[in-house]
Parts: structure tokens; C-alpha cells; sequence
């Protein structure tokens, strides 16, 4: 009997054959993978609800949320766009992406394949018409009607099959939200489906388009999750989310990218466009000149003037305000206009005075809050605006945050709450739509002058504020993680002398 005896290099091969053997039995978790590769892959499509760049700056409310999870994490954010949600679903089945942005509420079909998790933005399946049509308010009016929409969206599966009680279902891959809606302004389409989050982005520029009924209740969208996947991302984005949540990072970005968008109803919309064709070309270069004299976008001086006279040079109002960017008259003399009627003079002031009212908000306010706070002490003086941020404190809420300043101004028209405050009465529900209806003129004038835009792509960073630092709300400050009350920045003590103008 012939023996065979163990060599070294025998048995450290045999040693590496099984250390192999075990690693591949331990692979690591998603999770783990994504840090070791130290990248986050998310596909999603453009659209200003989710994803758009502008002047090569990516952005977007669900953008915005990967951005802030990759950096929660520690990694950088890779960002694929695919053409439409078809797409993204074959990628996503294929498990060749971390995270599927679609903008589509969960549904069983999706539930079944994907793993799904809410955004916090809610949104419906909406039937709109173009006005000229046979309005509609339950599906049996839409027998023998052809509904269109887009493919692997949220509303097909609401609608039956086509029979003689329910519309024929058109899909048009090629198309996106807002050339879906373009066509119903046009009347090339008579009846379309669509979120409603996306109807609200884009309505305002197809002032054609009517809403009929919902689909469905009000449902969160959501991300999905490749099924092959184990679970330590989704858990991870989970907690992500939660912590969004409490941290008002969530509700700072919904107020960011939805916020202002109920402000310009048809009427308004189709007034806004014939005074951007009858009065805007007057007055664009003197806007330009004194934005850069300012240091502004000249958009937004001309959205201010538009919200304050629709840009009319003799405008006067009851209360002694007067031109086109209507100017008191102790503002007037503080920046050094003798002629409020001329409109030359009254951009000339109006810029100076908002650059002025700007500088007094604190530089620590990120952008773009700290314009929208300008803009509401334009509108309702510095003091009421001050009375309104301690307000805000006092209620443990951030005075430095637009979104949770503008729940308090309305507060100062309450004798309840006023009376606790320096400087008194203040019809507070006015700056808010201040802002929000400059918000709104601003995004038109955006799109107007920038046809690359998506439609409803709310203004870029580099119109007039720089990237906003909003990492700092994902920072867990609370006292039970750290023993330690949330901090606050405290607020100037001298209110200093500017006078409101209105």
C-alpha cells in the first residue's frame, strides 16, 4: 500500500481553497457594499418633482433627499437619469441601482416586486381636461373617452380594461409630465391621468387644463428597492427618514420645492402672461441694470415689482405707496429717490431698499430662506418679521427656517399673540402670500427666460442664493440624544431703523 504524504504547499493551498469557500458564504451586506465601494447608485428620470439641472446644478425635492442621505452616510451620490420609469424599473429588477426614484405611490403590482418605502410627499391620481371639453367628475362619464398617460406610472392600474364602462388607456412612453400636459392645453389630448404633485409643478404654465376627479386617495410616493437586496439599506433609509422627519429637513425641502405653488390660479396665470407681453419689455433693462448694480437676479426684481404694482410706474394705493415698485415715501427719501412715479427711480429704489432690508437679515440664514425672509420685511417691515422669528423660538421652533416662520406671522394680526410682541399689530397673513406669490412669478419668469428649464422647476441655487447648508438638520440636536437642549441662534437684539413699505 503506497502512502502520500502532506506537503506545505499542499496544505496552504488547501487552507486558501477553504478560506474562499467561506468568504463566498459571507458576502457582505448592501449596506457594507455601498461603504466599501464608497458610492450610492440611484436611478430616476428628469422631472422637477424628483430630478432637473439648471445651469448644470442638479436639483429637485427627491434629488435633494438622496443627496442628504448619501452624506449621511458618508459617500458620494451617483446619479443615473433614465429616460422614463420603464427604465428605471428594468434596472432596478436587474439590481444594477441602490435606489429607484419614480415618483409613482405603491401599488400591489409594485409591492410585489420592489422594496418601497414613503418620501413624505403625498400625491393622487388626477383626471384632467382641456376647458373647451365635456366636463368630467366620475369614470362612467368617461365611457368610450380615451384617457392618455404615462407608462409604469401610478394610474393605469386604477382604470379598468377598456370596456363600455371605462375609457380606452393611451400610454406614450416618449413623453414626460409636462409634454403629457402640453398636449391637453393644446387640445391634442382631451382627457389625460396624472399625480396630482406633478399636476400642481406644472399646472400654472398650461392655464388650458382644468381638473376633473381623483383616482385615488392620497398616497405617499415612495422609493423603491431592488428585491434582491437584502434588507440593511432599506433599514438604514428607514431610520434615515425618521430622522428627516424629525429634524425638519422633510418639511424644509416640501416647503422648498411645493411651498408656494397654490398662489397663481388660471385667471392669474393668463393675467401674469399678458402683462409679461404688454408692460415686462419696458422695464427688463433698467431690472437688469439695478440687479447688477444690487447684486441680485434681475428676475426677482422684476417679480417683486410685478407683485406690487403689476408693473404699472403710476401705481398708487389708499394707503400713500406709490410706483412701480410702490415705495413709500420715508422709503423713498432713505434710499435717495425724490420721484416715485418715475419708474427709472422707483427700480432704482426699490432694488436698493431690498438689498438694504437683505443685509439686515443674518448672514447665517441659509439661502434660499434668507431671501424669502427679506422679502416678507419688504413687504411687512423688519420688526414684524423679528416679532414673528422670537415667536417662532418660543414655540421650540427654528427662527432661522422660512417654512416654520411663516406658520407664526399670521399670529400678529391676534391680540393674543401680538401683545406679547415689541412692535405690535401686523396683518401677518400678507407676507406670506407675499412671498409665495413672488415665489410663484419668479418660477414663471425663470421658465420663460430659460426654455431649458422643466416646467414647474422651481428657481436654481444660482439665480440669487448660494447652496443652502441644510446638512445641519440632519444633525441630531434633540436633548434626549444628547443631553443638551436643541440649539439656538440668538437673535439680534437692535431691530434697527428700516421702515416697512407697507
Amino acid at each position: 500500500m503506497t502512502g502520500h504524504r502532506s506537503t506545505p504547499g499542499l496544505a496552504l493551498t488547501a487552507l486558501l481553497l477553504a478560506a474562499l469557500a467561506l468568504s463566498g458564504c459571507s458576502r457582505p451586506s448592501t449596506l457594507q457594499e455601498i461603504r466599501n465601494e464608497g458610492v450610492l447608485h440611484v436611478i430616476t428620470r428628469e422631472a422637477p418633482s424628483l430630478y432637473y439641472r439648471q445651469r448644470g446644478n442638479p436639483t429637485g425635492y427627491d434629488y435633494q433627499l438622496a443627496r442628504h442621505l448619501a452624506d449621511h452616510l458618508g459617500v458620494e451620490l451617483r446619479v443615473r437619469v433614465a429616460e422614463d420609469n420603464s427604465e428605471i424599473l428594468s434596472v432596478l429588477a436587474n439590481n444594477y441601482a441602490h435606489i429607484g426614484l419614480t415618483g409613482v405611490t405603491d401599488h400591489p403590482e409594485l409591492s410585489d416586486n420592489f422594496r418601497t418605502l414613503p418620501t413624505g410627499i403625498k400625491a393622487q391620481s388626477v383626471i384632467v381636461y382641456h376647458r373647451d371639453a365635456e366636463p368630467v367628475s366620475g369614470m362612467e362619464e368617461l365611457a368610450g373617452q380615451t384617457v392618455h398617460m404615462l407608462p409604469d406610472s401610478s394610474h393605469e392600474h386604477l382604470i379598468q380594461q377598456p370596456d363600455e364602462n371605462h375609457p380606452e388607456i393611451r400610454l406614450h412612453p416618449g413623453l414626460d409630465a409636462a409634454g403629457l400636459l402640453a398636449r391637453v392645453d393644446r387640445g391634442e389630448f382631451t382627457y389625460a391621468a396624472i399625480a396630482s404633485n406633478e399636476l400642481e409643478l406644472n399646472q400654472v404654465f398650461y392655464p388650458n387644463i382644468l381638473k376633473g376627479f381623483a383616482l385615488s386617495q392620497p398616497k405617499d410616493l415612495v422609493w423603491l428597492f431592488p428585491a434582491d437586496q437584502d434588507t440593511t439599506l432599506v433599514n438604514k433609509v428607514s431610520d434615515f427618514f425618521e430622522r428627516a422627519r424629525q429634524s425638519g429637513l422633510m418639511a424644509q425641502l416640501r416647503e422648498r420645492f411645493y411651498g408656494h405653488l397654490e398662489q397663481l390660479n388660471y385667471v392669474g396665470a393668463l393675467t401674469f402672461m399678458k402683462h409679461v407681453e404688454a408692460r415686462l419689455h419696458r422695464y427688463e433693462p433698467l431690472f437688469r441694470e439695478y440687479a447688477r448694480e444690487t447684486g441680485f437676479d434681475w428676475r426677482l426684481l422684476a417679480a417683486i415689482g410685478y407683485q406690487e404694482s403689476h408693473w404699472r410706474p403710476n401705481a398708487i394705493s389708499p394707503t400713500g405707496v406709490r410706483g412701480l415698485m410702490m415705495l413709500t415715501l420715508s422709503t423713498a427719501r432713505y434710499v435717495g429717490i425724490d420721484n416715485r412715479l418715475n419708474p427709472e427711480q422707483s427700480i432704482e429704489g426699490g432694488a436698493r431698499y431690498f438689498r438694504r432690508v437683505y443685509e439686515k437679515i443674518p448672514d447665517r440664514i441659509p439661502e434660499p430662506d434668507r431671501t424669502w425672509f427679506a422679502l416678507a420685511s419688504y413687504n411687512v417691515g423688519f420688526g414684524h418679521l423679528e416679532d414673528a422669528r422670537r415667536l417662532t423660538e418660543g414655540a421650540g421652533k427654528n427662527p432661522d427656517r422660512w417654512v416654520d416662520v411663516k406658520e407664526f406671522l399670521p399670529l400678529l394680526a391676534q391680540k393674543e399673540w401680538y401683545s406679547k410682541t415689541r412692535f405690535g399689530y401686523a396683518r401677518g397673513h400678507e407676507p406670506v402670500l407675499y412671498v409665495q406669490n413672488i415665489r410663484r412669478y419668479l418660477d414663471f419668469l425663470v421658465r420663460l427666460t430659460e426654455p431649458e428649464a422643466p416646467a414647474g422647476a422651481p428657481p436654481d441655487k444660482q439665480l440669487f442664493w448660494l447652496e443652502p447648508a441644510e446638512n445641519e438638520a440632519l444633525e441630531d440636536r434633540s436633548t434626549e440624544a444628547t443631553g443638551n437642549p436643541p440649539a439656538r441662534a440668538s437673535l439680534p437684539p437692535e431691530l434697527g431703523p428700516i421702515p416697512p413699505t407697507l
